[in-house]
């Protein structure tokens, strides 16, 4: 069957995107981030991924607010990268493995998640800035996607707790895959930040420090937060914390941090984690 090897939280500003393909991996103030993932890469690498279960939000590139799901998974064979007003990135479309996604498509549903299905639509920075600093992708990337999109941008969003579950689903969907795979659960977006109103450029590295822990050891606290308490501490923007919620739920109860990478020199404190199961 299907097995999940691990987990990585990322961030997935854009800007990282727009400093990967200008090659600014050596310019001093981007520097401390790309080499940050380089041993994300090496893990991955070693760990022969197959699959990268991607939670990540849509920035109304995917959908817009006249139609945005709480949940959405991508079928397809491969997903466009989107271009998102800097021009079409040189990187290859990703790549789908259609019976994996329409066999977690038909679990989550049976699993009572109401699930909207999307094909043929770009996949934006929520998916695409991080994953070349993890995965090689000359002359094609070395495994496939599945996309499943969370709505972290229009109200009334799902909550933690509906996340974590959504996690655990996942997982239960993997297991019972009989390909044999090897499943890495990725979950992006956040820490804290804010890029808008009275507290546009907020962050707050205690609360970061304080969420990162709780997710290594004590995920059923951050389930437990209301909406108001995440923007509360860590800004608007950092309700997107949910998502990792999501990829630690699909993790097993007890995990270790493997890696972390925590550069506060942006917007955001450009963060990626990786973590193993416990033995």
């Amino acid at each position: 069957m299907a097995t999940i090897i691990g987990g990585i939280g990322t961030s997935h500003v854009p800007t990282i995107g727009l400093a990967y393909d200008r090659g600014k991996q050596d310019d001093p103030a981007w520097a401390p981030l790309f080499k940050g993932y380089e041993p994300v890469a090496q893990w991955l690498a070693d760990k022969r991924a197959d699959v990268l279960v991607f939670f990540y939000n849509d920035h109304c590139t995917t959908f817009f607010f006249d139609l945005y799901p709480t949940f959405a998974i991508g079928i397809g064979e491969s997903f466009p990268i989107a271009d998102e007003g800097g021009g079409a990135r040189q990187l290859p479309p990703l790549r789908g493995d259609v019976a994996l996604q329409a066999h977690i498509a038909e679990s989550l549903v049976n699993d009572e998640f109401d699930l909207a299905v999307f094909q043929d639509k770009p996949i934006d920075h929520g998916c695409t800035s991080p994953l070349p600093l993890m995965w090689p992708h000359r002359p094609d990337w070395p495994g496939t996607i599945v996309p499943i999109a969370i709505n972290v941008l229009q109200y009334p969003l799902p909550t933690g707790r509906r996340c974590y579950k959504l996690g655990q689903a996942v997982r239960r969907a993997i297991e019972s895959y009989p390909e044999d795979l090897r499943v890495v659960i990725v979950g992006t977006g956040g820490l804290s930040h804010q890029i808008h109103g009275e507290r546009t450029g907020f962050n707050d590295e205690e609360w970061d420090r304080t969420f990162l822990d709780l997710l290594e050891r004590d995920p059923e606290q951050l389930a437990e937060l209301k909406h108001a308490e995440y923007v509360r501490r860590g800004g608007a923007e950092s309700v997107e914390q949910i998502m990792w919620l999501s990829m630690r739920g699909a993790l097993g109860p007890a995990v270790k941090r493997v890696h972390l990478n925590y550069y506060l020199g942006m917007t955001t404190a450009m963060t990626v984690t990786v973590y193993e199961e416990a033995v």
